[in-house]
């Protein structure tokens, strides 16, 4: 059987779906001594398999699968997957099923193999579509061509709102997340639905459709795999979409593919029909689609690809050669490099591999480990990594996988716990450890860890089936009412306590404040739907919180000043609004978050009237003099001078150095300074402050204001309670309080205690020495106090008793060796510092 014999029976049945060839196929196989099927799917064979152990009996039927094996001893029928086909065998009957995937770029090369080389001792059956017919004459001119009409019509009915599809529907869909999602959708109107994908297991796979099939549900929701030969009493296919994922691009499917799942409807003398869920858009038929799919119309097939199905093994290079082969025939094109190939080049570059390949066995061996399935879909080189793992002890000793490597993975991965991604990740694991368990030599009691193997794989698909109708099903109710035509202002939204919002107790997002929050699981493509029910449905629930807010206790409202923020209003811990600059620092302007402008004109201008009166007060709370200030700055019976001093204190945040203010400050009369001190403002001999503005509680909400007037972050303060910083950290400037001193920043109401303290312990213009004490305990540096000294307009005297003295320069002013001046204390030493 491994070459085609012209003088042998071959028969090519090719046909639309729905035409009975895989049920033709298996009644001629049946009929034989022995026989063998090759399909494209391990679920179909697995259907298959079923079929005949009911007419043969279980210990005369093998399944034969990449990760599952059953072969009794009497076996005289196989039921494989295209690429499992044990070629060596001496059978009757062999048939290949939907050999038109030759012109498959990732697995044609197989199914065109099985084409030129699988026969059958009395008949060989080939199955196809009527596209393969131009490759059948090219490449297998003897066989015997008969075309199969479908045995029922297919027609087009148009695109149907998911609520109106008719009962017996099965609904395609292209992703895990888009089956689940339409099932529950299902689940909610009509009362359930079987799923069937590929990543289930057979049993849990079985168990759906049998629940379809006894008419438990009558709704059945599948991948693309229906269209392979999948039989289930289907009248109406509906498209979820048309475009998929093809492991490279997104791509509109084509008519032939539209055709081959669009044929599930209808079965033997029933009917079928076709349709969309939308009528228009990218999910819509075109005319052209419809026609050519009502009447089976399709291009033919112009080649099929092609890879050497018995490469050379006398050597690595002789190998690799072998399968870049380019082919003869015309209608044949060389396979693009498929995982195993490229496998088997990374693997070829390792010296220690060469080392172990030095005979034909070892060769066929390596070949053997680099067929391993890239099940986990890692890559060519982390797969290669793994391949390579296999193959060192496939290479060693007794030839065989260590039974401890295998039982510790496969106990890592017997769990059900985690996330839809962890459970399809070990899924994928455990079908790669299945595969290797199913390698008749790979192990010492391969038997035992195939079992092993499949009883993990089945419990974590059933795992996988829950997980998703948990995870996606119930957080995606809506996911495709877009395309199902449903109306998202129909949807019962409700909110609850914690501000969850759900449809039929189902969440889909929270509503923080007046924000709607999307579930962060929720996919792209259902952020606009639910977004959009949402906003319709949660205009009443706003509306309540934005009177809730207007009416709320100065308690529940806060202005949040974190360093490098702007600052935020708060309402409950939620931020409400912005502060920027107003028309003075102390009467700033509220600026909405754009979240509220889902509420109403009036709504809005009452919560910034209400963070208006709470903004004053707490102002006048915490920064009574700069609200005074404020008030006198604008107070037309105010001298020019105490309206100017006011209005500069009130821009500075209630701190100025009195150089900047000294004619202004000059001006002041008696009045406007007695009003100045009730203010609370300290005209000091180096800075005006208010000594309240440095506290913490209101430094930094003066931190805020200013932060607001000038639209820059917030800036980092002081510590709470520091009187002394290094210059040049965070807080060490006048803008904090802080006035830079030599090495050091020292609080503006200690500069000005020292300033105080030496003007009350100076004799005149005498030398004298005052006090260190009050230095010391503030943690004053002995440069900082001379350098302190000097700019309040002393000179250092000769000391007394190892005491520094000090004397006022007014003496012998002219005399004197005036301070530096790198700042501005020489410039104050020559005004009237103590003036007022």
């Amino acid at each position: 059987m491994s070459r085609a014999d012209p003088d042998l029976t071959v028969t090519a049945v090719l046909g639309p779906t729905n035409t009975g060839k895989t049920h033709l196929a298996v009644e001629r196989m049946c009929g034989h001594s022995s026989g063998m099927i090759g399909f494209p799917l391990r679920l179909l064979a697995r259907e298959v398999y079923d079929r005949v152990v009911k007419l043969k009996g279980e210990a005369r039927v093998a399944l034969i699968t990449g990760e599952e094996k059953i072969v009794p001893k009497d076996a005289r029928w196989f039921l494989c997957t295209a690429e499992s086909m044990p070629l060596d065998r001496d059978l009757a009957f062999v048939g290949i099923d939907e050999a038109q995937l030759g012109a498959d770029a990732e697995r044609g090369h197989v199914f065109t193999d099985r084409l030129l080389r699988a026969r059958g001792r009395e008949e060989t059956m080939i199955l196809g579509s009527e596209a393969l017919r131009p490759m059948l004459k090219a490449l297998v001119p003897e066989a015997d061509i008969q075309n199969r009409p479908r045995f029922s019509t297919l027609s087009f009915a148009g695109a149907k709102k998911i609520s109106r599809l008719p009962k017996r529907s099965a609904i395609v869909a292209f992703s895990a997340e888009e089956v689940y999602a339409v099932a529950e959708m299902l689940r909610r109107l009509r009362g359930g639905a079987a799923v069937v994908m590929g990543a289930l297991s057979p049993r849990t796979r079985n168990a759906q459709v049998a629940m379809f099939q006894a008419g438990e549900v009558d709704y059945l929701v599948a991948t693309d795999a229906i269209g392979m030969g999948l039989n289930m009493d289907v009248a109406h296919v509906a498209f979820a979409s048309l475009n998929k994922f093809d492991g490279h691009r997104q791509r509109r499917l084509t008519v032939a593919e539209m055709a081959q799942i669009a044929g599930r409807a209808g079965r033997h003398q029933r009917d079928g029909t076709f349709g969309a869920l939308v009528e228009q858009g990218p999910g819509a038929f075109t005319p052209e689609e419809v026609l050519a799919i009502e009447e089976h119309r399709f291009p033919k097939l112009d080649f099929l690809y092609w890879r050497d199905g018995e490469p050379d093994m006398a050597s690595v290079d002789d190998l690799i050669a072998t399968l870049e082969a380019r082919p003869d025939s015309r209608v044949l094109r060389a396979a693009p490099e498929a995982v195993d190939l490229a496998v088997l080049k990374r693997l070829a570059g390792e010296g220690w591999v060469r080392d172990r390949v030095r005979s034909p066995a070892m060769v066929a061996r390596l070949w053997a480990a680099c067929g391993l399935p890239d099940f986990r879909k890692l890559g060519v080189d982390p797969h290669a990594r793994f391949v390579g793992r296999v193959f060192g002890h496939l290479s060693e000793g007794s030839g065989h996988i260590p039974h401890i490597w295998f039982a510790d993975e496969i106990a890592r991965l017997d769990t059900v716990a985690g996330d839809v991604e962890t459970l399809a990740g070990r899924i994928a694991a455990a079908r790669s450890w299945a595969y290797i368990a199913n390698r008749p030599d790979w192990l010492a009691d391969p038997v035992h860890w195939a079992a092993r193997a499949g009883e993990v794989e089945e419990r974590l698909s059933d795992a996988l089936h829950l997980s998703l109708t948990q995870r996606f099903v119930d957080k995606r109710t809506t996911m495709l009412l877009r395309q199902i035509g449903a109306d998202p202002r129909a949807l019962p939204v409700v909110i609850g306590e914690q501000g969850e919002v759900m449809v039929e107790d189902h969440p889909i997002g929270r509503l923080e404040g007046f924000r709607f929050i999307v579930a962060p699981d929720a996919g792209h493509s259902d952020k606009r739907l639910l977004l959009a029910a949402a906003e319709r449905r949660l205009g009443d629930e706003r509306a309540r919180r934005g009177g809730a807010l207007v009416e709320a206790e100065d308690s529940a409202l806060a202005l949040t000043g974190d360093t490098g923020a702007m600052p935020m209003l708060a309402w409950n811990g939620l931020p409400i609004a912005t502060l920027t600059a107003g028309t003075t620092l102390v009467r700033p302007r509220v600026k909405l978050d754009k979240a509220l402008d889902c509420l109403d004109v009036a709504m809005r201008t009452k919560i910034v009237a209400r963070f208006d009166r709470w903004i004053a007060s707490q102002t006048m709370q915490r920064l009574p003099a700069l609200v005074a200030l404020d008030a006198a700055a604008r107070d037309a019976g105010a001298s020019p001078a105490l309206r100017a001093v006011a209005a500069a204190l009130v821009d500075r945040g209630g701190l100025a150095a009195r150089i900047d203010l000294h004619v202004a400050v000059d001006g002041l009369d008696q009045p406007a300074r007695k009003r100045l001190r009730a203010i609370g403002v300290t005209i000091g001999a180096l800075d005006l402050f208010d000594p309240r503005l440095l506290k913490p509680g209101a430094a930094r909400w003066r931190r805020a204001l200013l932060s607001a007037q000038t639209g820059t972050p917030i800036v980092e303060g002081p510590p709470d309670g520091a009187t002394v910083l290094a210059r040049g950290t965070p807080g060490a400037t006048l803008d904090a309080g802080f006035r830079q001193i030599a090495t050091q920043a020292v609080r503006v109401d200690l500069v000005e205690r020292i300033a105080r303290s030496a003007h009350d312990a100076r004799a005149g213009r005498r030398p004298f020495a005052p006090d260190p004490a009050l230095a010391i305990s503030i943690g004053l540096a002995p440069a900082t106090l001379e350098r302190l000294m000097a700019g309040l307009g002393f000179r250092t005297a000769p000391p007394e008793n190892d005491r520094p003295r000090w004397v006022w320069r007014g003496q012998a002013r002219a005399k004197a060796t005036p301070p530096p001046r790198d700042n501005a204390f020489s410039a104050l030493a020559d005004l009237a510092l103590f003036r007022g």
